[in-house]
């Protein structure tokens, strides 16, 4: 058996086992993941320059994380873990020279395992422009459960995805709405 594992292609193991992820931490680094989303796509063709992808890095309410290959920036992850689709991957980029090499799979990877340790569903959103996104978020078992047309440019859609473990409310036969709805009418007893 080759050290890689069985069936791994070298480009994916090697990329994996080499990527270090961790919290972003200075402002440099936030600079340079700007730079690094301001001038590649998807981000072109919707329109995000560099400072407002630098407003989206600096949004303390959101977990930042870096990706490095050695001591080189390889990608970045922004996490949203507040709101209706709590568990949103807002942002997945990796260096162009380095697509198609695993670390977007890493990141991605990374995301799940932080988002499922208190979630059970994972989400995201793709550009309809964006077909090589959209398959690798496919092939990880990513499926589209909603379309927003012209939601960012005029001309595309955002399909939202979604990778879960089952429903928020689990087995459960009432959510905690209605089980407040039969708490208050009981409290009256009516």
């Amino acid at each position: 058996m080759s050290p890689r594992g069985a069936g791994a292609t070298p480009s994916e193991s090697d990329s994996m086992r080499e990527l270090a992820i961790r919290p972003l931490r200075t402002l440099d680094e936030a600079q340079a993941c700007a730079r690094l989303m301001s001038s590649s796509e998807p981000w072109i063709t919707l329109g995000r320059d560099y400072d407002a992808s630098l407003r989206i890095l600096l949004d303390e309410t959101r977990e930042r994380y870096v990706a490095y290959r050695g001591d080189r920036l390889a990608g970045f992850l922004i996490l949203n873990l507040q709101g209706a689709f709590v568990g949103y991957i807002q942002t997945v980029c990796i260096a162009a020279e380095l697509r198609g090499q695993g670390a977007g799979t890493a990141l991605i990877a990374f995301a799940e395992r932080r988002v499922f340790r208190e979630h059970a569903n994972v989400f995201m959103c793709v550009s309809s422009f964006n077909a090589s996104a959209r398959r690798l978020y496919e092939r990880l078992g990513y499926a589209a459960v909603g379309e927003l047309t012209d939601y960012l440019v005029r001309g595309h859609a955002e399909i939202l995805l979604r990778k879960s473990r089952g429903p928020i409310y689990g087995d459960q036969a009432a959510s905690p709405a209605s089980d407040v709805a039969g708490g208050a009418a009981s409290r009256d007893g009516t």
